[in-house]
């Protein structure tokens, strides 16, 4: 039946390390969305000259896929948990690999804004089950390395997203910066359908909260819409300021409906725990660290007379720090020490590096090595602060809190992105130099959040019982 998850064959199943198998074809998902997000920014070059329009309009192809993501992630998650996550992760793997080969077939902007639409709800499908998937199928003591390797592989798409976009872009052309998705996306069905294991635990839900969907669509969209306005689009001061007013009321109606809500779309009882509170916040601040590099040093690096490809090469030094860490951060370690320990750690090494950009020479010479600790840092941090928020959430409600991760890596993402560029923006008339110690300066108080949030947070850890919700 189209609509019940089937189990895994029983050869499969039995085996000893039939879950890393299961964290193995997560990491597909993991990989393809983090390659499809800085993949997609090296065509609009060839976009702006093939549908003969500004570089504003080209940009809707990256904002309209941010935005579906982050409004559908958390009620993905919440349909995962009622209906089964394997279920709805491969549907979602099947509307996007669908999706992105309609984008390669695009025959106006206007149409190829539309298929990314449809593209991230797929993503959304799949990137709301993907930490739950990971924190259901491993076992409790090999949860953080489970998630260090999904990590890794989100780390690695976006390491190859520049040098792949551009390979792909100048060689074949934009539209088979989509259709690479195919292929691996048939991979992964296969895969997830053989290897993915059944939901155990669901929450029932009686009737879906479509007011409280529509209202966090708008609340999310209108913020993210009013940074970018402010960030140097041609939008008006009060156009920008009515957005911000739009998304405080959308933000206030959102928390009202869902404390009055049958079935609310977000228990806002998990946000009432200190080590969920806590933590999404770090995550929110370690994925706003790892992003805005992307807009700042390509910026720096060009204006100093260095090429698109060496600004590349020298980026690919961060998330290659940051996979190197999320992997092998229990060698870094010392294995037995708690997570809470390990966030501290991570965001005060990445803290560091971060200050350095207040006051090193912004070359070649001192970014890479820079960029390689900031990964490093991120790399420790990011596994153990995930495992911490999964491990004090009730397995029912696992979907719902994949959902919460991963839509606040987006919020991170974007504001990384957001920031960046408006710091740049901002301090313009002082010439690049000054914008970039500005952008370093938000940096560099997003890493401070990031440690506040791990010292604040209980010491409980994830391997211990979670608290009663």
């Amino acid at each position: 039946m189209l609509t019940a998850e089937r189990p895994r064959p029983e050869g499969i199943r039995s085996r000893p390390n039939a879950w890393w198998l299961a964290v193995g074809t997560v990491c597909f998902g993991a990989f393809m969305g983090q390659l499809d997000a800085s993949i997609v920014t090296l065509t609009y070059g060839s976009l702006r000259t093939g549908f003969h329009t500004s570089l504003a309009a080209v940009e809707w192809v990256s904002l309209a896929y941010l935005l579906t993501l982050v409004a559908l992630l958390v009620p993905a998650g919440r349909l995962a948990d009622a209906h089964g996550r394997k279920l709805l992760y491969l549907y979602g793997f099947a509307v996007f690999t669908l999706a992105s080969a309609a984008c390669g077939l695009a025959p106006s902007l206007l149409v190829l804004v539309a298929f990314r639409v449809v593209q991230a709800a797929g993503a959304a499908m799949m990137q709301a089950n993907s930490v739950a998937l990971v924190t259901t199928s491993a076992p409790r003591e090999r949860m953080r390395s489970a998630l260090g390797v999904q990590a890794a592989a989100q780390a690695l798409g976006l390491a190859l997203g520049p040098t792949a976009g551009g390979a792909l872009v100048s060689t074949l052309g934009w539209r088979w910066v989509f259709w690479v998705n195919v292929p691996v996306g048939v991979v992964a069905l296969v895969g997830g359908h053989y290897l993915l294991p059944r939901t155990r635990a669901r929450t029932k839900v009686a009737r879906f909260d479509w007011a409280g969907l529509g209202l966090l669509a708008v609340a999310t969209t209108s913020v993210l819409m009013g940074v970018s306005a402010v960030s140097g689009l041609a939008v008006s001061g009060w156009g920008a300021a009515l957005l911000f007013v739009v998304a405080a009321g959308a933000c206030w109606g959102f928390v009202r409906r869902q404390r009055q809500a049958e079935a609310p779309l977000l228990d806002l009882a998990l946000l009432r725990v200190r080590t969920v509170a806590f933590g999404l916040v770090g995550a929110l601040s370690a994925y706003l660290v790892l992003f805005g590099p992307l807009v700042l040093v390509p910026v720096v690096l060009t204006a100093r007379g260095s090429s698109d490809l060496t600004a590349g090469v020298v980026l690919t030094a961060l998330p290659a720090g940051f996979a190197l860490a999320a992997t092998g951060g229990d060698r870094l370690l010392p294995r037995g020490l708690p997570d809470r320990r390990r966030c501290l750690a991570g965001a005060g090494l990445f803290t560091l590096a971060v200050a350095a950009l207040l006051v090193v020479p912004l070359t070649v010479a001192w970014l890479v090595p820079v960029l390689a600790l900031t990964g490093l840092g991120l790399g420790m941090f990011t596994p153990s602060n995930n495992a911490m928020i999964m491990g004090a959430i009730p397995a029912r409600s696992s979907g719902t809190g994949g959902g919460l991760v991963n839509m606040t890596r987006g919020l991170g993402t974007a504001l990384g992105v957001a920031l960046v560029t408006l710091a740049l923006h901002l301090v313009g008339g002082g010439g690049v130099q000054a914008g970039a110690r500005s952008a370093a300066a938000v940096l560099g108080a997003a890493s401070a959040m990031a440690v506040a949030s791990a010292g604040l947070s209980p010491s409980r850890e994830a391997g211990a019982p979670k608290e009663t919700l």
